[in-house]
């Protein structure tokens, strides 16, 4: 105990000295860092902030020092976690970098991949996106069709991947492929790294309802890797493909509480604000009960996470439980911009122009955008097969 206390002074005294005071308020969406060579640091201070936790290893605090990580362990990682909370730090840059291919490198990357790939992660240097969904291969991945034919020491790969968050921003893509189109479909899949810097890959950008895009499609056209890209064994991809999929549902499963880290508009403040208050209470008791219902339901949520993370500590991978947060989230988090909307009225049904403020035009793009949380990293039908399969133990 007396070791962790000692660690808690120095992280405490660290983070003080070293965090920007910029880097101690809510971030808006648009100063989120994702690294990166394309990288465009709209405030100053988060590179700066990057960089410094960095050159710790603290933006991967449990990874491996050997790969750029911090190397603490459970104890020492939860305290960085409530100090940089209590300090109201940024977390100094997010991706799947970190939620999913690290993780997933980690247990079945040579070692020759970890020390290539994981501390360009851990520095923000590489961005990574994935590619899994096709045109025609969404809810049923394993159809999937972009080919890679192995021609000597490289892949020759050429399909076309939709819905690639961020593609058009990064520099590398985890990709699967089919390596065999012989044998069933779940056994002719392989894992490939693919740097997206060379010719015959071309992202193109979806622009969504919300007006952003976020989204790509991603064509490969004769495009070779290097045969030493294969993640794991070749056409026993689909083992690899479901465990990183476990870490991005378990990642997606964490939205609302990084909705709330982002900023303090909540229904309840909105409310308050354009429906009013009587005695310190919503004026309109039937939004005051839904937006009472969200908040003890989001704190249940939030606490039944952490005690799985607790137990998780024993060394128990993602598993059904990933299926599970995933789906109770993107449907809370629905809830959430429903209400913020019920809250704000007619201010927050503006689109752009004058008269509505900055902050509610995005909330309402936000509220189209979170409509995708169901779809992205497999449906809340996906999710709910999977519960009723491996937790349930339903019959098909």
């Amino acid at each position: 105990m007396a070791d962790v206390e000692s660690f808690r002074a120095e992280t405490r005294a660290w983070l003080e000295a070293n965090c920007p005071p910029s880097m101690r308020a809510p971030m808006p969406d648009d100063e989120a860092v994702g690294g990166g060579k394309k990288e465009k640091y709209k405030n100053p201070d988060s590179k700066i902030w990057l960089e410094r936790m960095a050159a710790k290893g603290w933006t991967a605090p449990s990874w491996p020092r050997e790969y750029g990580g911090g190397g603490l362990n459970d104890a020492e990682a939860r305290v960085l976690d409530e100090e940089m909370h209590r300090l109201g730090c940024r977390p100094p840059i997010r991706g799947m970098g970190f939620s999913m291919l690290g993780p997933t490198l980690l247990e079945y990357g040579t070692e020759e991949q970890k020390r290539k790939h994981l501390p360009k992660i851990v520095t923000g240097e590489i961005r990574w996106c994935q590619g899994y969904s096709e045109p025609g291969s969404g809810s049923d991945l394993a159809s999937l069709s972009t080919r890679a034919v192995l021609q000597g020491e490289h892949f020759l790969v050429n399909g076309h991947k939709i819905w690639t968050s961020g593609a058009h921003l990064s520099d590398w893509i985890f990709c699967l492929v089919r390596t065999d189109p012989t044998v069933k479909k779940h056994d002719g899949i392989s894992f490939l790294l693919i740097d997206m810097d060379q010719p015959g890959v071309r992202p193109q950008p979806i622009r969504l309802i919300s007006g952003y895009s976020v989204f790509c499609e991603t064509f490969f056209e004769n495009v070779q890797v290097p045969a030493n890209n294969l993640v794991g064994e070749l056409n026993k991809g689909w083992t690899i493909a479901k465990r990183l999929l476990e870490h991005e549902r378990k990642g997606i499963g964490g939205i609302g509480e990084r909705a709330r880290e982002r900023a303090e508009r909540t229904p309840a403040a909105l409310a308050k604000h354009y429906v009013g208050e009587t005695g310190g209470r919503i004026a309109n008791p039937v939004l005051r009960d839904a937006i009472a219902r969200y908040d003890i339901d989001a704190q249940a949520f939030t606490l039944t996470r952490q005690r799985t993370a607790e137990e998780a500590k024993s060394g128990t991978p993602p598993g059904p439980a990933s299926a599970m947060f995933k789906y109770y989230a993107t449907e809370l988090n629905k809830r959430r911009y429903e209400l913020l909307l019920d809250s704000g009225g007619t201010e927050l049904l503006g689109w752009e122009g004058p008269g509505f403020e900055p902050d509610n035009l995005r909330t309402t793009r936000d509220w189209l955008r979170a409509k995708a949380n169901t779809i992205e990293g497999g449906t809340s039908e996906i999710q709910l097969n999977i519960i009723a399969k491996r937790v349930l133990r339903l019959p098909d």
